[in-house]
């Protein structure tokens, strides 16, 4: 069976959750069918006329973009228009579209994540704490014979996280009761007659999010026809996500001495640095795309310098007079990461799934040159 757009929309939502996504944002499917067939893949940070020409010419089935292609309402599609132009031309030649915008940056392995690990940040930790996992614990009632599968199956559907370590669980032994009725398909025992069982109770931690997906593999793997379990809802809150990241310098270096480094790490033609160039910094803040209205919310003292992109004058006033160091990278030299992130992710998911689409690049057209 070929590849259909479901199958790519399904790893992305899975490792960039679609509920991460900010309230005033757009991500998702912008354009096309869930069940349209894809032979090829383009990423690209935006959707503009330079990246479609190159997708028509590479002949793509369906583009994935950070920034959406419709981000508010729209009223009137024109075609005489550059945008209305790709729309209608994206339709004409059955082009799906898909955006991973502000769920791809808070995502625990996202953008944010990505760009604190390309300058080497140590001790990376959200920044702030934009929104916080409910969680529940999952206990289920296992034949001594089959434990090991099932929680094995409920760990790898993501069940057992807690802080840094995965796949946590607890067992205790005992024995189970149960009488099968007529109709009854018993694994163990026989109708009619009442059985006692040697048993696991077995327990895990599971993210509200994916709790469905570790129920469907419980269920998958254990071994009776009726599975007894219960779903606690827990108080202890679970994994924080953040549109930043904040982390550490291995050795501290002065202002101007960073600035260097993230020209150099990100590729930017020029950065604007608000703060003492001399000034020893080694907490960094890390905020893809434009964190300057996030700059209010961040404390000077968890933070010795912010790395962001597209910090108007005023913002970048309020930091300097709360003693704020800042770094304005650009938002396209940060965001255009993305694209080697996102290629990344979807060659080794499509490969360890055996699906066969071909991830391409698409060139991003720069919006800004120094001259």
């Amino acid at each position: 069976m070929a590849n259909q757009v479901k199958d790519i929309t399904a790893i992305l939502e899975h490792h960039y959750p679609p509920y991460l996504a900010a309230s005033w944002d757009n991500s998702g499917l912008q354009l096309g069918s869930y069940l349209a067939p894809v032979k090829k893949v383009g990423v690209a940070l935006e959707l503009e006329p330079e990246v479609l020409a190159e997708a028509l010419h590479l002949e793509t089935d369906m583009i994935i973009t950070h920034h959406p292609l419709f981000f508010q309402g729209v009223k009137r599609l024109e075609a005489d228009t550059a945008w209305g132009k790709m729309v209608y031309e994206l339709i004409a030649k059955g082009i799906t579209v898909y955006a991973a915008h502000t769920n791809l940056d808070a995502a625990p392995q996202g953008l944010n994540q990505h760009l604190a690990e390309m300058l080497r940040l140590q001790d990376i930790e959200p920044l702030l704490a934009d929104q916080r996992d409910e969680l529940c614990k999952v206990v289920v009632y296992v034949p001594f014979s089959h434990v090991k599968a099932v929680q094995k199956a409920m760990a790898e559907a993501g069940a057992g996280h807690i802080g840094k370590y995965s796949a946590c669980s607890f067992r205790t032994p005992g024995i189970g009761s149960f009488r099968p009725e007529d109709g009854s398909q018993p694994f163990i025992g026989s109708v009619g007659v009442l059985e006692e069982v040697e048993e696991y109770r077995l327990e895990t931690v599971v993210e509200q999010s994916g709790l469905n997906r570790v129920l469907k593999a419980m269920h998958s793997a254990h071994p009776y026809e009726e599975v007894a379990y219960d779903v606690y809802r827990l108080a202890n809150g679970g994994r924080i996500y953040s549109m930043g990241r904040r982390g550490r310098l291995a050795q501290p270096c002065s202002l101007e001495s960073l600035a260097g480094k993230v020209k150099t790490v990100f590729g930017c033609q020029g950065v604007r640095v608000v703060g003492n160039y001399r000034q020893m910094v080694q907490r960094v803040a890390m905020i893809s795309g434009s964190g300057g209205s996030l700059l209010a919310r961040i404390n000077p003292e968890a933070a010795d310098v912010v790395i962001t992109g597209d910090v108007k004058y005023h913002e970048a006033q309020e930091a300097r007079l709360k003693g704020m160091n800042v770094i304005d990278a650009g938002h396209q030299e940060l965001e255009k990461h993305m694209i080697a992130l996102v290629s990344a992710l979807l060659e080794d998911e499509c490969r360890h799934q055996k699906l066969s689409p071909e991830i391409l690049k698409l060139k991003e057209s720069p919006c800004f040159r120094l001259l």
